[in-house]
This record gives structure tokens, sequence and C-alpha cells, in this order.
């Protein structure tokens, strides 16, 4: 069984959302709902899906710098 490219996405996102709140990554993932797929074209092949990936909001994020201000300084 391997994680499908969705599910590695999810746990990436999980992922960034800890570190970008600085918090522990370790609720986001037991809250994590997986479902086991069968490639359709194989047959055989077992991947993991995420159900419910975690939202990762950018709201109240202030870069540190703006593009804007680096284009002037070259």
């Amino acid at each position: 069984m391997k994680l499908s490219n969705q599910a590695i996405g999810a746990l990436m996102m999980a992922l960034q959302k800890s570190l970008m709140e600085q918090s522990d990554i370790v609720p986001l993932l037991s809250e994590m709902d997986f479902t086991a797929v069968e490639d359709e074209n194989t047959n055989d092949t077992v991947t993991l899906m995420v159900e419910n990936p975690p939202v990762v909001s950018l709201e109240g994020v202030t870069p540190p710098f703006t593009i804007e201000e680096t284009e002037g300084e070259e």
C-alpha cells in the first residue's frame, strides 16, 4: 500500500500549516480520514487517499518583503 499523490500533498499541507502556526502536527494527522483506493489500471495496487485534507489559510500572514520593494533595490 502506498500514499497517493493527493495524500502526500495533504501531509505536506499539514506540515506547512503546523510550521506556519508553530503548532503540533500530531492533532492534524490524527484528524485525517484515510480511504484505500484500488488503482483503476492495475487493480492490484492500493493507494491511500485523505478524505479531509487540512486547509491552509494565508490570512493574516505578512511576508518579510514584497516584490515591489526588491525591484527598486537592484
